[in-house]
């Protein structure tokens, strides 16, 4: 799978998934454009370890003009274009509970972050991809749509929304060899499923690997494969898709 010089802006890249997918990219030789709301210094140290070349950029994902300055930032520092990972998401902060206990304030803002926020960093990317003669979108959906997970309605519709919002848009861009997937993790053991579960983790964590075939936890490294199958040409001709990365959870 061959990511060597492409050139590949991340959101949410400041911890867990992002910043793995951060270091693992820029180890097969991508240039990486991070961005998040939280100082990404500490994954351009990993990058820099790994052997590669990136830069940060401070976003927040409901703010359009931000995700355009991180687009252009990286065009400027590379180049060019080639992949856009959403991975930003609201996750962490979310509070669990029944459908009608949820505050309208986080039902707003799962939406806001998690579904307009890919929206908005579509929107930027796009006439750089153009530019650059295609590309690859890879957006970070969830098993709590494929799945359908309860006390948490939030989280679990605006999931659902990024695997509506990858369809829809990948039958707007094949023309502009423009590809956009998703992959629909389970729990992946990072500090922003650590938060949602805060207390109850260690149970919620059993539970969910006892309902997969592969029967122990995901980790950030699991979805790495995946991420840069979709990045590269190897996947030149996949469009549309939800791919889940749960150990056999749901069989589509």
């Amino acid at each position: 799978m061959h990511v060597q010089d492409k050139v590949v802006a991340i959101t949410g890249a400041a911890r867990g998934l992002g910043q793995e997918f951060a270091r693992s990219l820029a180890a097969a030789g991508a240039k990486i454009v991070a961005g998040d709301v939280n100082d990404c210094g500490e994954t351009l140290d990993l990058v820099a370890a790994a052997g590669g070349s990136g830069i940060a950029a401070r976003l927040d994902v409901t703010d359009a003009d931000a995700c355009r300055a991180m687009i252009e930032e990286g065009v400027r520092a590379f180049g060019r274009l080639d992949a856009l990972v959403n991975n930003a998401a609201l996750y962490g902060a979310l509070h669990g509970g029944r459908f009608d206990a949820i505050a309208e304030t986080e039902w707003d803002a799962a939406m806001a972050v998690n579904v307009k926020g890919i929206w908005n960093c579509c929107k930027a990317a796009v006439p750089a991809m153009r530019q650059a003669g295609g590309g690859s979108i890879v957006n970070i959906a969830s098993l709590a749509a494929t799945y359908g997970m309860p006390f948490g309605l939030h989280y679990t519709t605006s999931k659902a929304g990024v695997i509506g919002l990858t369809r829809g848009l990948a039958r707007e861009l094949g023309r502009d060899r423009i590809r956009v997937n998703a992959l629909a993790p389970s729990a992946v053991v990072t500090e922003g499923t650590r938060e949602f579960f805060a207390g109850r983790l260690d149970r919620a964590l059993e539970t969910i690997k006892m309902g997969q075939t592969i029967q122990r936890n995901l980790m950030p490294e699991d979805l790495v494969g995946t991420v840069m199958w979709l990045v590269s040409d190897a996947s030149g001709f996949v469009t549309g898709q939800t791919i889940a990365v749960d150990g056999g959870t749901v069989m589509l």
